[in-house]
This record gives C-alpha cells, structure tokens and sequence, in this order.
C-alpha cells in the first residue's frame, strides 16, 4: 500500500493505489471514510504503533514488558483489511475469487520476507555458532508459513532468552498466513447466510471460542509458547478484527455512530492500549486469560474510531506514524534477525546495563534497511506485479552497460546469499554449546545418583561426615537452576558428599517445595546450597521461607547470578542484603567470580564449561569454609523471625 501516486523508481511511470485499497473498500464503510489515496484513516498509526510497541519490547524489555501485544494490535488490523476486502468483492461480484486473493498476499508478503531470510542466514554462516541451531526447521517454518506449528514440534520457546533464534519473529507471520488461506473458504460459507447478524454471530463465536481455548490450554507457571503461537488459539485478535468488518457493513444511513464520543472512545482505546503494553506480563495469567482477549477489543474500538472519519483517525494518520506504518512490515522483519546478529557479533553491548548503545544501533540499522525495502521492493512489486518487475529487469539488461553491470552484479549477490544460506543449514550444529553443557552436567547428576545407589557405605560415610565441624567435607544438598546443572561435574568432584539438584528453568519460587519433600524424606543435608537466580526476579520473602524450611540446624549457601538479564541486578542485591543480615546464611558470588572470565562461558553467556565450572565450585566452597568457620551461636531463635525484626549487632 502507497501513500499517494509516486514516480515507479525504475519506469518513472505513476500508478494511483485506490486499486489496492480503495473501491474494494468503499461499500464496506462509505466513501467519506477512505482517503483519496485509498486508505483508511488511522490504520498507518495504529501499525505504527504496534511495531514501536514490538521493537521496544525486543530491544529494551524492562521499558516495555508488555510490548509483545503489537502483534495482536497487527492481528485485529489484518482480520479487520481482509474481511472488509473479500467481504466487497462478493458484494460487487457475487464471488470472491480466491486465486487472486491468495496471489495479492503472497506478492505482498513474501518479496520483502526472501532478502531478510538470505542476508540473516548468510550473516549468521559467517558468525557461526550456537545462532545456526536449528535453521534448517526455521528455514522450513518460514518457506511454508508454518513457523509457529514447527516451533512448537521443536519444544522452541518464544520467551527464551538463551536461544539466538535467528527467525523467531515470523511465527505471526505464519499464524496470518494460515488465517489467510483458510479465511476465505470459511467466510463463503457464512456469507450463504442470509441474515447479517447471523454472520455476525457466527464471526463472534470463531473470536470467543479461540479465546476460550487459549485460556483453557494455558498452564500457569509452564511455558506458554504452544498458545502464544498456535493458530488455533492466537486467532482471536485477527476474528475480532473479521467482525468488526461486518458489523460496519450497515446502511448509508447509519454510518455515523456516536460522532462525538468517537474520538474519545478512540483515545481511550489506545490509552488501553498502551497500558496494556506497560502492565502484562509475558508468560502471566491475566496475558492469556483475558489481557490480550482485551488488548484485541481495545484495538477494534480503535479502528472503529479511526476508519469512521474524524479528527481521531486525523490524529492517529500524523506525518511520523504515518511513514513508520507504511513500513512497518519491513521494521517488523528486519527488526528481530538484526538484534540476534547484532548481539552475537558486539556481545558486550549486551551485557546488562549496556543495553542501550546495541538497541540504538538496532534501530537505526532497522529502519534503514525497512526504507529500502519499501522504496524499492514493496512498493514497486505492489505496483506492476512479480511479473511487470522481471520484465523491468529485463529491460536493464538491454540498456547500457552501467545497468549491465548493476544486474550482474545484484544476480551474482543473490546467487551468494543462496549459497551462504545453503552454507548456514548444512554447517549448523546439532545443539547449542549451552545445551552441550546442561548434558555434560545431567550426564555427570545421573552418574552420581547411580554411583549412589551401590554404595553400601555412602550413608555411614555422611553420618561420620554430619558430625565433623567443617562442613565443606560433610554431606550437602545443593539445589539449582541449569547453571549449576552445567557445573554439577565439578561440584560432585569438589565436594565428595553433595548432591545436586539441578534442572533447566527452574527459579527461586520452586525451592520450598523441594525442600520441603527433601526434608520430609529426611535427605535434606546440615548444608544447603542453593543456586536459582538466573531465570527471574526474587523477594526476601522467598529466601526468609527458605530458611524457616531449613530450620535452626542448617547452614544455607546462596549462589548469585550472571546472566545478561535485566533483574540480574536485583537478584544480586537482594541475596547480598538476605546474606549479610542472617548469620548461617553467606553468599558465593559467582557473578564477580566469572564476570571478567565470558570465554568460559556457553554462546549465551550463561552456563559455564569444565573451567568455569570449577571456578563456580571453587565459590562455593569458600562460601562453604567461611560458614563452617562460625562459631556456633547459643541461642538461634531470632534467626527463624521476619527479616523486618530487630537483628543482633554484628559479629564480624
């Protein structure tokens, strides 16, 4: 879609776009509504919007937790177009021919999507690495717009923040597609029926029932990918977008609904919007049992708002939304593989806190590249068709030599970046180094636990050790997330009496409940270990109920976080603060421990290897010898109160 006429950047001719978007759209909501270019008021703000909202949460995620939900303020505007596009052609015709409406989508969507598929990979060959893990599935997710099904066959998550999925952004994309392909089929049927708020029911239904299968599928604390991406569950938004489209098919004569409250009401809906963008969490309940369900509503009232004329939809179609709208499909595909690339080949701008200078390159190299694409890609293809612009190219090569040589030239670097592409699937390896090291470390947990279960003389052997007074040597319990895992083989070697506990994912909130079913099989050890600060925020009221499970008999080891995470900081402090103000409670700080040391670490810059294993045991051992150095204290009661009651003086 165009602004307005503009000279062909290759013929010079001009091509007005109302044959894009503007008779097809006159009967569904009145001439008075669609510009004279042919478009629709506030759409291009609405997208532009959306994918500011998208990027933000991609670039700076502690700005905008909540940004994700531009795709769905993506998924309303899309149902919202391509109803009121089918739904005017059978009123015009009496049919919708599906041939040409596929064809129209696919030249709209797929020319700008095949240079971001063959620059990202061919960058990411020449990197090489953990970012070619798994190209191949993504290559086939994006070529048959089934990213989102292969992604969940694969187990991939889209809120993993360890894994550079080089293409994980056009998981919507596929979702669209595959409501684009199945859509129209699906409205001939409801428009055989005769009654307009039959159809209108019948659209509702399709919007409640994916909404009603998104929450019912959701499991609170499991990953969410599988309804976040599925077809079946994420299609609410873009239905929403279909019913509003029939709704506003209404008589000439009742067109102008509301005509002062509509900017308001339009206002109001994108405030919602917007605060939606700042307050939902990603993988939280009240997201996907009724957030983005209200996100989408908030979005057709939008719409309504814009479309329907007025100093609203004015609004919304300013000059700066307007241009970042019109290439927002650009931004959006541009923006994800340039962030992963960006962060794999300056890894130190990454780190948290400097997360700025790599999220301004990001953008700006984003946006020029979404301009180029629109200027001289989309825009020419919308105009003359694949067709017309092949034989354009075919002109050039009879021209002069200059033009010549420009065609060879363009010829020679797509003939590259195919083989690149090609390169990148054939050389990517089978895991990532960071899933090497989490295997190295469960291989190295089921070896122990074996070696375990033979040893006759382990549990006499801990009971001797129990009474010894430097419990560094003695039995120990050690519980973690995946980085302990990947150092489970250094710490066992370390430490002759522990047993690790480890698993991927795992946070701070999951402790009590191991605890508690550790201390209930009487296997909870005088030293406790604990290592879960990598994979979210936590409270010192989760480390206080830590304590009172572990009782006044045992010490506690709390293990700190490096990870490139935005609450890494704040976990950090907090174990510090909980550490110093509990006397059978010291820190072993793994983040200054491994800070200067990222070789050592996996492509994420998360899980260490053999060495920086063995630094993490090292911390924790001296954590370990510092607490068996404690005097025993005569009365450990206040030990057991709220961290808000009144502490002893200090006694070092």
């Amino acid at each position: 879609m165009t602004r307005s006429p503009r000279s062909f950047p290759l013929t010079g001719r001009t091509r007005s776009t109302a044959a894009v978007f503007g008779p097809e759209n006159a009967p569904v909501l009145g001439p008075k509504n669609v510009q004279r270019s042919g478009r629709l008021a506030g759409l291009d703000g609405l997208r532009a919007l959306a994918v500011i909202a998208v990027v933000v949460y991609h670039f700076f995620p502690a700005l905008l937790p909540g940004g994700f939900i531009g795709v769905d303020v993506f998924f309303v505007i899309s149902g919202f177009l391509i109803t009121g596009l089918l739904v005017s052609e059978h009123t015009r015709t009496g049919r919708i021919s599906l041939r040409r409406f596929w064809q129209r989508r696919a030249r709209r969507l797929v020319p700008p999507l095949i240079p971001v598929i063959l620059i990202s990979c061919s960058i990411a060959f020449l990197i090489g690495g953990d970012v070619l893990v798994g190209l191949g599935a993504q290559l086939l997710g994006a070529t048959t717009f089934g990213y989102n099904w292969v992604s969940i066959a694969n187990d991939a998550s889209y809120f993993s923040v360890n894994e550079p999925e080089l293409l994980r952004n056009l998981w919507s994309l596929a979702v669209e597609e595959q409501f684009y392909l199945v859509w129209p089929l699906l409205l001939l049927a409801v428009l055989l029926l005769r009654r307009p708020p039959v159809r209108l029911a019948v659209v509702t239904a399709l919007f409640i029932a994916s909404a009603f299968w998104m929450g019912l599928l959701y499991q609170p604390g499991a990953d969410p990918t599988r309804v976040y991406y599925g077809s079946d569950t994420h299609s609410f938004g873009l239905f929403a977008g279909a019913a509003l489209a029939l709704l506003l098919r209404r008589p000439s004569g009742h067109r102008n609904e509301l005509p002062r409250l509509r900017p308001w009401l339009g206002g109001a809906a994108v405030l919602a919007i917007a605060a939606f963008a700042l307050w939902l969490p990603e993988d939280g309940t009240a997201t996907f049992r009724g957030g983005l369900v209200a996100v989408s509503l908030a979005t057709a009232v939008a719409i309504w708002a814009g479309v329907r004329g007025g100093r609203f939809g004015r609004l919304l179609d300013s000059t700066p939304l307007r241009y970042l709208g019109e290439r927002s499909y650009g931004i959006y595909l541009w923006h994800w593989p340039v962030l992963v690339l960006l962060q794999l080949l300056w890894p130190a701008a990454s780190r948290s806190g400097s997360l700025l200078p790599i999220g301004l390159l990001a953008a700006t190299i984003t946006l020029v590249l979404a301009v180029v694409s629109y200027r001289w890609l989309e825009v020419p293809i919308r105009r003359v068709g694949v067709r017309g612009s092949i034989r354009h190219i075919g002109r050039l090569w009879t021209g002069t030599t200059r033009r010549r040589r420009l065609v060879a030239a363009a010829a020679a670097l797509s003939l590259l970046l195919v083989g690149g592409t090609t390169a990148a699937v054939v050389a990517a390896p089978a895991q990532t180094s960071a899933q090497l090291r989490i295997e190295r470390g469960q291989r190295a947990m089921d070896a122990a636990a074996r070696a375990a279960t033979h040893a006759a003389a382990a549990a006499e052997a801990a009971a001797q050790a129990a009474a010894t007074p430097v419990l560094a040597d003695g039995p120990i319990t050690a519980i973690g997330d995946s980085v302990m895992l990947a150092s489970a083989p250094e710490l066992q070697a370390t430490f002759a009496g522990m047993t690790v506990d480890a698993s991927v994912s795992r946070g701070m909130y999951s402790a009590d409940d191991i605890l508690l079913a550790l201390k209930a099989a009487g296997q909870l050890q005088p030293l406790v270990v604990i290592g879960l600060g990598t994979n979210g925020p936590i409270t010192g009221d989760e480390l206080t109920n830590i304590l009172r499970i572990l009782g006044p008999d045992r010490q506690l080891v709390l293990v700190n976080a490096y990870a490139e995470r935005d609450w890494t900081d704040g976990v950090n402090a907090t174990l510090s603060e909980f550490a110093a103000g509990n006397r059978r409670v010291e820190l072993a700080n793994w983040h200054d421990t491994i800070a200067g040391r990222l070789d050592l670490l996996a492509g994420d810059h998360v899980h260490p290897g053999p060495i920086g294993g063995q630094l993490y045991a090292d911390e924790v051992r001296a954590a370990a010898d510092r607490l068996a150095a404690v005097p025993p204290l005569s009365d450990s009661s206040w030990l057991l109160r709220s961290p808000d009651a009144p502490r002893p003086p200090p006694f070092r």
